[in-house]
């Protein structure tokens, strides 16, 4: 599953560790809750919740807001992201929104657009919008 593309830039999980794929080619719209490890290849809109790992292949375009525990990213999201451990970005992954994690993990070859905020507090608020005048300085 992982690994198995040459060139993946992501790493490999052990067999049997996923327990759920939207495989490329594959569209859903709405809201996923999930245990364990899930793939996502294909394309997705919504909110996705959990405690447990969201892996975003490369070909993969995901909008919406993301609540897991870690997230491995190789493909597009556009919204917040929110990890409770770790947010791993793999390239080509380009991601547009903002991310809250306590370990943020950026190889080269990534784009980011957005704000970032590292805290080890689990319930840290989401960062707030940086108001237009001081944006335009």
């Amino acid at each position: 599953m992982m690994g198995d593309k040459k060139g993946s830039t992501l790493p490999p999980s052990p067999p049997g560790d996923v327990k759920a794929i939207l495989g490329r080619g594959s569209e859903f719209e709405g809201k996923l809750r999930f245990e364990g490890t899930v793939r996502i290849d294909g394309k997705f809109r919504g909110e996705i919740i959990s405690d447990g790992t969201l892996i975003v292949g490369e070909n993969a375009t995901l909008e919406g807001e993301v609540n897991v525990d870690s997230a491995m990213i190789a493909g597009e999201i556009r919204g917040n992201i929110r990890a409770k451990t770790r947010i791993e970005l793999h390239a080509p992954a380009k991601i547009y929104g903002d991310l809250i994690t306590p370990t943020l993990i950026i190889q080269e070859g990534v784009t980011f657009d957005g704000h970032c905020q590292m805290s080890k507090d689990k319930q840290a608020a989401r960062p707030q919008p940086v108001p237009q005048a001081a944006a335009a300085k």
